[in-house]
């Protein structure tokens, strides 16, 4: 019987909320169709955001939306998507699939999209094809009260009040699609693009994001830190808030990736596993930072991870559209478990993407709305937001192998919240073994005062037609014992226990 101590005296680090974050780029149905309709469409809408997808994503409380991408950011110029929608411009989106943007979805509808959300912005600026002047008069649009020629062009085209930035992104993957730069190259260009990213408003800084690494070339961690941090004064404060960090769980590689519905133990052994390693790089890139940032003011911002199949038959390649199994939802829940035991440096994540594009949360067709496995994921974990790590540790755990891939049974996260009631995230990796795990406290007892868990079949998923087949359904297998709590965990599942004394 496996074991976990929690030791409910010691609280780690808090664990933000932005780490729950989201991503949105224009790229294939993911705004167009999924999020925005437009204010005339029969579908029902708020100045034209998808009443259904707003109030869902609302329920899992997302903290943070990035926007507008991607490898989008890096050649979207700002000024298309601004005034009356039928002068905008209208381009192709090379990038993703080859189809018209017609940039009615822009700046204005962003800041609109997260009002309606109650969430953060995160805005990318444009490193890899536009200019300093171009990245400094967005902000200038977007933040600044008084009297400027941007903050003139704001009011006119409807917009009085200035709105905040929380997070601006100077470019994104600079090493690839954003440039194809060199990291000394890019960290020179991070040093002079940032200075013009003004704080007009000193009670509501924007926290400025440097273009951090792919997987794991650390040589680009280091070699940016380097350039980044060789002059630093007192009035560099808030030169660098956070650092990136992209990874995705390609199953079968990056050329084949492999299907999101079709695949056997050995392959879900093989992208659980996958999963996993987002601790090593957590792990190995903050080992880096710390070298430069041992107070760990700059936080690591994970802001595109989840898993990346092969795209779903009969679909447009460039759209990225995938289902959404059982296998993704251990994929969440193992990786924000992660992020969630890095909270000291992690500070933020944002899974790609939150609707029809990748490891989605929602699926769209028409005027019908899926919440995939994923979703309910993020709905039990929604507690985690703004809570207090506490130190655990689980005994007891086999390793499961699958020819050259080995994965532990069971990974979990523990915190407590203002009130004092613990959530307990616990995954059962096995797919076919379930797994009776017990639950001790470093003081006092405690009683599960809720419980829900997200299992099934292992490619099991919600479509159009069954909706339902997976959702996050009550867990009652578990009963208390000398202040001790025994849970039955089923295989392949997530499971949130909530803990009040």
């Amino acid at each position: 019987m496996a074991k976990l101590h929690i030791n409910n005296l010691k609280r780690v680090s808090t664990i933000a909320p932005e780490i729950y974050g989201h991503f949105s780029e224009h790229l294939g149905r993911c705004i167009y169709e999924g999020i925005f309709v437009g204010e005339n469409s029969e579908i029902p809408n708020v100045n034209g955001m998808r009443t259904d997808v707003v109030e869902a994503l609302k329920e899992i409380r997302i903290p943070v939306l990035r926007w507008p991408g991607g490898c989008f950011a890096d050649e979207y110029h700002w000024k298309d998507g601004i005034g009356p929608k039928e002068g905008r411009k209208k381009m192709i989106n090379t990038h993703w699939g080859g189809v018209v943007e017609d940039n009615s979805f822009g700046t204005h509808e962003f800041f609109e999209l997260c009002r309606q959300l109650g969430c953060k912005t995160y805005v990318n600026g444009n490193v890899g094809s536009g200019t300093v002047q171009e990245m400094s008069e967005w902000v200038e649009y977007i933040t600044f009260n008084g009297i400027s020629p941007m903050a003139e062009l704001r009011k006119k085209n409807g917009q009085e009040e200035a709105w905040r930035i929380d997070y601006f992104g100077v470019g994104n993957e600079n090493w690839g699609c954003g440039g194809n730069m060199r990291p000394s190259c890019y960290a020179d260009l991070y040093r002079r693009y940032q200075t013009y990213v003004r704080n007009y408003d000193p009670a509501a800084p924007i926290l400025k994001i440097c273009g951090g690494a792919n997987v794991d070339d650390y040589h680009w961690t280091r070699t940016v830190l380097d350039v980044t941090h060789d002059h630093t004064p007192p009035q560099f404060h808030g030169f660098m808030d956070g650092l990136s960090l992209h990874y995705y769980v390609h199953p079968e590689g990056w050329e084949i990736k492999g299907s999101a519905t079709e695949f056997d133990e050995a392959v879900w052994y093989k992208t659980l596993a996958k999963a996993l390693f987002m601790d090593e790089l957590v792990t190995r890139h903050g080992h880096i930072m710390d070298e430069y940032d041992p107070e760990k003011r700059i936080g690591m911002i994970v802001d595109e991870w989840g898993a990346w199949y092969t795209c779903e038959p009969g679909t447009n390649p460039g759209f990225l559209y995938q289902q959404n199994t059982v296998r993704d939802a251990l994929v969440a829940g193992i990786t924000l478990n992660i992020f969630n035991k890095h909270s000291d440096r992690v500070k933020m994540a944002c899974l790609a993407q939150m609707v029809n594009v990748l490891q989605a949360v929602l699926l769209t067709e028409g005027e019908k709305l899926v919440k995939t496995p994923t979703y309910h994921v993020f709905h039990q974990y929604r507690h985690h937001q703004g809570a207090a790590l506490l130190e655990s540790t689980l005994t007891g755990v086999s390793e499961i192998e699958a020819g050259e891939w080995k994965v532990p049974e069971l990974t979990e996260a523990v915190s407590e919240d203002g009130d004092g009631i613990l959530t307990v995230t616990i995954n059962n990796l096995s797919a076919s073994e379930e797994k009776t795990v017990e639950l001790s406290f470093a003081e006092g007892a405690y009683q599960v005062a809720e419980a829900t868990v997200v299992s099934g079949e292992l490619h099991a998923h919600n479509t159009f037609e069954a909706p339902e087949t997976v959702k996050e359904e009550a867990f009652t297998a578990h009963r208390s014992e000398a202040g001790r709590i025994k849970a039955v965990l089923p295989p392949a599942s997530v499971t949130m226990l909530r803990l009040k004394k």
